[in-house]
């Protein structure tokens, strides 16, 4: 059963001296018969009690106030999980039976929330995709691996190159993004037929440093196999999601499983620095008031560029290297 040991910490860095900030966190992993949190430690600035509630998908969501003026606002969670490895699928059980079941929770509560379709203006041409890529007698389960190798072989995988406001016409436009954007394509594609999808985030836990969204908070799907449950798929890096990833919340899109969000009163220019480490007690510099920059990642608030001119620019500076 394997253990792990994640800290995660949020800074926003303001221009000048906000107040009255008003935030969200959904930085508490899900507890099931597949995973159990051991321990947890929260600390934020200024102290603020943090009042939790259970979301309509089931999350443990906190919310919390810091009124005092602050330049800095650091969000520390530190957890220890334990997983356990979830049985796969049987490929070959009734595929016509599972599909007959699929076809009834169309109209079931909660799965009707996981089976809305996102438009967008690329939706015809995937749908021709996902439709070429049918097999007959495939069962969801096999269905939903092909999907997920689809979006690994088809969309390059660019940091920068999106932020959490890109949309499905950008990504389409793109092919290509991050976790989040890969999570979002998948469920488009298994939605299509009418398989339930919804979005995971979490982390991924891992000794092999070649995965994709190691250091940072990760995103992933859900699939709904009849007879089986969620299994959860991971087309950033083409495999099936099991012990290794690490959940922290479940919904219908990136928006519903935001890890943090808030407003607050003063400058709209501010610094984002996210950090994540797995078993690591080298990301902080001795203290909490200096995160080692190997695990940072830095989000400016604002920008006036669109996805598709980060892209040309990333594109251009790989060329460049690639010269030089």
């Amino acid at each position: 059963m394997p253990e792990f040991e994640i800290q995660h910490i949020t800074r926003y860095i303001y221009e000048s001296p906000v107040r009255d900030s008003a935030n969200q966190i959904i930085l508490f992993p899900i507890k099931d018969d597949y995973q159990d949190v051991l321990k947890q430690e929260l600390t934020i600035t200024g102290n603020p009690v943090v009042d939790t509630h259970i979301d309509y998908y089931g999350n443990e969501v906190g919310s919390f106030t810091y009124s005092e003026p602050h330049w800095q606002l650091t969000i520390n969670s530190k957890i220890w999980v334990t997983t356990k490895h979830k049985e796969l699928p049987v490929n070959d059980i009734f595929p016509s039976h599972q599909w007959e079941d699929l076809k009834r929770l169309q109209f079931v509560v909660p799965y009707i929330d996981f089976l809305k379709q996102e438009y967008f203006e690329g939706l015809a041409e995937l749908r021709a995709i996902v439709d070429s890529a049918w097999v007959n007698d495939d069962t969801p389960y096999q269905v939903a691996l092909r999907f997920c190798q689809y979006v690994y072989d088809n969309f390059v995988y660019i940091k920068g190159v999106t932020t959490v406001e890109t949309t499905l016409d950008e990504i389409w436009k793109l092919k290509a993004g991050v976790c989040q954007d890969f999570a979002h394509m998948l469920m488009e594609m298994l939605r299509l037929v009418h398989i339930p999808a919804r979005y995971v985030s979490g982390y991924i836990c891992t000794s092999r440093h070649n995965m994709r969204g190691e250091g940072a908070t990760h995103a992933w799907a859900e699939a709904y196999i009849p007879d089986y449950g969620w299994l959860g798929i991971d087309p950033t890096n083409n495999c099936v999601a099991n012990e290794t990833h690490v959940r922290l919340a479940v919904g219908r899109n990136f928006t519903d499983c935001s890890p943090v969000k808030g407003v607050y009163k003063g400058s709209s220019n501010h610094k984002l620095e996210v950090a994540v480490s797995v078993d690591d007690e080298n990301v902080l510099n001795n203290n909490d008031a200096q995160i080692n920059e190997a695990h940072v990642t830095s989000i400016v608030s604002e920008s006036s560029k669109n996805s598709y001119q980060r892209y040309m620019e990333i594109i251009q500076q790989q060329q460049q290297q690639q010269q030089q």
